[in-house]
């Protein structure tokens, strides 16, 4: 599996990311996930939408959280046919746990942990076992528009640029 240093960091400690790294103008990998229910996704499931693929490591740290939070109120705002994935490697019952507590229901929650999103999109840590974190968004035609790697896994995406990419499809 290739790797990737450089690009992430915890806290400025550097992080080797493994997959291949997503670039605008490529075609979407399809990947597998579980949503909260342990039923298998796929991102072609969602094909003929716009899609705001949103990556953390884990529901059960503040960033990640508040990103969770952050995009289901975006998609509040967006037209119906946009959809919101949010992808860590947590455990189905966790995301369905934090989704039922925070009202979460904008955005579909799916977990990564028997998935193959990680090396498919170059999120995969070495060194932890979860996922980086960062946006994608993905045309109707599966094309990438928009590519955001977090250089330090402690931060939040920009979700700014993120829905302007979105918007301008």
């Amino acid at each position: 599996m290739k790797e990737h240093k450089n690009i992430t960091a915890k806290g400025g400690q550097p992080l080797t990311l493994q997959g291949e790294i997503i670039e605008v103008g490529m075609q979407a990998p399809d990947f597998e996930a579980y949503d909260n229910n342990f039923k298998q996704v796929r991102l072609s499931d969602f094909n003929g939408k716009k899609r705001v693929i949103s990556i953390f490591p884990s529901i059960d740290t503040p960033v990640c959280a508040s990103q969770t939070r952050t995009f289901n109120k975006k998609a509040a705002s967006l037209d119906d046919d946009t959809v919101v994935i949010s992808i860590s490697k947590d455990l189905p019952f966790a995301l369905g746990r934090f989704c039922a507590a925070e009202g979460i229901d904008r955005n579909y929650t799916l977990s990564d942990f028997r998935g193959d999103f990680g090396p498919k999109y170059g999120f995969l840590i070495k060194e932890m076992g979860l996922l980086g974190r960062g946006v994608i968004v993905v045309d109707k035609n599966g094309k990438v528009a928009y590519v955001e790697y977090l250089d330090d896994i402690t931060k939040e995406p920009d979700y700014d640029k993120a829905i302007a990419a979105l918007k301008s499809l």
